[in-house]
């Protein structure tokens, strides 16, 4: 009995002490959701005012948001504006009323959207490859029109029609260039503003430069180009990475007088902020329609070079330069699979309907030079036939050499140490030009 009296008299003094703890945390939790509740609003607005300033400093600020910078150029001018799908404005901060509110959004809006909303007189755009919506294939010609939304005339600079002509350009004052590039050579769309600067030099039409990142901007890399291998996809003695904004780039072009008869352009370059060559940027639209996101980008330098062989870089799937391969390829050492079919940008793809033994490269780690490896192990495995490289692989490599290497048995290191004194004396003369770090 005693016993039973002791058990019960513990059991209640324990559950008590319980009850205590359980007590104590409710009060200090209500304690401290109240001392939160009793900061100062206006407090908490300039800590969230001092953040987002914060923010702001750190991220990329492109050429063509900078309002400030080139509106007040256009005053009273004519203008032409050489454009794509990539050139979006962004606007902060706009008052935006629904249901009798107000808030505020960020808006985009594409430049010449922009610009007519700015009352800026837009006379004319000029189209790069693959169109003004950026839809068009690779290397598919685009044809002039007119845009929808807005009535401009469009003229297109891709196909027969590469430079403007003097009629093409009369009664325009200013010519703005803002489309988004990825830093490779044979990338066309620096060939087309070589084209319109060197237009622009010959009829006195002043040549502005939204400047915008370069993905690949971190290296240079790639035999540099022998003039005598000239061509849409390769205009200058430059490595296949290049290493530099468009805006860098055009300067560049003006100050080597590479124009016809060494003509230079009456050039301008709104520069970015908070840019450097090393800054990761993600673009936040692609730039072509088979370069879908940042591993694509990222590994077209080194992949591109399929697109002159008998292997496919996934045109016609959904992973365009992230992947390769062939019907004949050994499924043993290529054991990834894919199927070319008609889409968006490659209406009619390498291998269309057949299926592929290739590499699934969507998990490599960022490449900070070309790689050669993929390339020489496909020759090997696809037999080394004489028929493996088109005539259009020298174009594309800007040398005769890259061919001649692989097929004479080089490595990828062996290849790479006959680029290193063209890219060293390429490098001094860039740094001539970069307008960032």
């Amino acid at each position: 009995m005693t016993l039973s009296v002791f058990k019960n008299t513990h059991f209640l003094w324990a559950t008590l002490l319980i009850l205590t703890c359980f007590s104590c945390d409710g009060q200090n939790n209500k304690n401290n959701s109240s001392s939160k509740r009793e900061i100062p609003k206006q407090v908490r607005n300039d800590n969230a005012s001092k953040q987002k300033k914060k923010l702001e400093e750190k991220s990329i600020i492109v050429g063509a948001d900078q309002y400030d910078e080139y509106l007040s150029l256009f005053k009273g001018k004519k203008i032409g504006v050489v454009a794509n799908q990539t050139s979006v404005v962004n606007l902060k901060n706009v008052s935006h009323y629904e249901n009798g509110f107000e808030e505020t959004i960020n808006l985009k809006l594409h430049l010449v959207d922009y610009l007519k909303n700015k009352k800026v007189d837009i006379v004319k755009v000029f189209s790069p490859e693959h169109g003004f919506r950026g839809k068009a294939d690779a290397g598919e010609v685009v044809k002039d029109g007119i845009d929808t939304k807005t009535g401009l005339p469009i003229v297109s600079l891709y196909g027969k029609n590469k430079k403007p002509t003097k009629e093409q350009l009369e009664g325009i004052d200013l010519i703005v260039f803002d489309i988004q590039d990825v830093g490779v050579r044979f990338y066309t769309y620096i060939s087309t503003m070589h084209y319109m600067m060197e237009a622009c030099a010959e009829n006195n039409i002043p040549f502005l430069v939204l400047d915008r990142p370069n993905p690949n901007g971190h290296y240079i890399d790639g035999p540099i180009l022998e003039m005598k291998y000239k061509s849409f996809v390769g205009m200058h003695p430059v490595p296949v990475v290049h290493g530099m904004t468009i805006g860098e780039y055009a300067l560049m072009i003006n100050g080597q007088k590479w124009l016809k008869n060494g003509v230079t352009c009456d050039l301008t370059v709104v520069k970015m902020k908070n840019y450097t060559h090393q800054t990761p940027y993600s673009l936040p639209i692609k730039p072509s329609p088979n370069l879908p996101n940042d591993v694509a980008i990222n590994l077209y330098p080194s992949l591109c070079f399929f697109e002159s062989t008998k292997i496919s870089v996934g045109r016609g799937t959904n992973m365009q330069f992230q992947i390769f391969g062939a019907p004949n390829l050994s499924p043993e050492q290529y054991p990834f699979t894919f199927t070319p079919e008609s889409n968006e940008g490659a209406k009619n793809p390498k291998f269309k309907g057949v299926l592929c033994y290739g590499k699934d490269l969507r998990k490599t780690k960022k490449l900070s030079r070309i790689n050669l490896d993929w390339l020489i192990d496909a020759y090997v495995a696809n037999g080394k036939k004489d028929d493996f490289f088109s005539s259009f692989f020298i174009k594309l490599s800007g040398t005769d050499q890259l061919k001649k290497q692989i097929e004479q048995g080089f490595t990828a290191r062996e290849i790479r140490k006959t680029w290193l004194k063209g890219l060293e004396e390429y490098n001094r003369m860039r740094q001539e030009y970069l307008l960032y770090e």
